[in-house]
């Protein structure tokens, strides 16, 4: 399936995760250790915001990630406070540049690890319960662009974690009225630009891996000489697909069925449990 970065606090280069690290993610479109597929080369994406807030700004390709210098270059020269990154590995859809995460509408970004199974079988009657007005900015023909104008749809802008909640009960139930045993698989991150949510969910209770790194003075105490870590502000957070390097204590898996938000202040997390909207 895919693999992905995102990433919140002081302005940072994209390269610091996307390049830098032991196992970043460009390493991991050709390595990945964690994932479906050891392979992530069906195109990638990454969006990032100018200031909390800001409208994003989006590069996507068909491109492997592994093998686009204009990627690079992009990498090392923008710096972002809040930034999502994203390589792909197509579970039926086109590899097309409208089908690469992450997606945006507004100020809004939206990717996504997983599936929606039998999706042809279902995507109908999704998208049907997508609102009108939202309904024509969809571009591409992934399970992931829909259940992302689900969420908008069951009022994402106001309370993310109802609606995405909201958007997996509206998809087990119409999976399973197909015979679907289990409809959906995820990982997701969304923004608005402000805070960063995370969500991990899958119909079997066995979903793809995701982490986040422990809070940075406590990792600054903990190797007190590791001048990346002093460089960086206590508020920073990352949430990724798989860790990023092998240094003990900096990664934490996020418990089954849970959501989290990465914000200013305290970062929360909490149980997530699918309901009909």
């Amino acid at each position: 399936m895919c693999r992905w970065v995102a990433y919140h606090g002081v302005p940072l280069h994209l390269e610091e995760l996307l390049l830098r690290p032991k196992h970043s993610l460009i390493d991991q479109s050709l390595h990945s250790e964690r994932g479906a597929t050891t392979t992530n080369g069906d195109g990638f994406g990454v969006g990032w915001y100018d200031d909390h807030g800001s409208a994003p700004h989006l590069y996507r390709s068909t491109h492997p990630a592994w093998n686009d210098r204009n990627l690079r270059e992009v990498a090392a020269s923008v710096r972002s406070p809040l930034f999502l990154a994203h390589i792909r590995a197509s579970t039926g859809s086109a590899i097309q540049e409208t089908n690469t995460h992450p997606f945006r509408h507004g100020k809004w970004l939206w990717m996504h690890n997983g599936l929606i199974r039998e999706f042809s079988q279902v995507v109908r009657e999704l998208r049907v319960a997508v609102d009108d007005d939202l309904y024509p900015f969809m571009e591409g023909t992934t399970d992931s662009e829909t259940m992302f104008y689900l969420a908008l749809t069951f009022g994402l802008a106001d309370d993310p974690a109802a609606a995405v909640e909201k958007m997996v009960g509206l998809v087990e139930q119409t999976g399973r009225a197909h015979g679907v045993e289990h409809p959906i698989q995820m990982t997701v991150a969304t923004s608005d630009g402000e805070r960063l949510w995370a969500f991990r969910y899958s119909s079997e209770g066995d979903s793809r891996s995701l982490y986040f790194s422990t809070r940075l003075d406590e990792l600054k105490a903990l190797y007190p000489e590791n001048l990346r870590l002093a460089a960086v502000s206590d508020e920073s957070r990352v949430v990724v697909s798989e860790p990023l390097g092998d240094l003990p204590g900096v990664w934490n898996a996020v418990p089954e069925s849970s959501w989290g938000v990465v914000q200013e202040g305290q970062d929360e997390i909490h149980p997530f449990r699918p309901r009909l909207p």
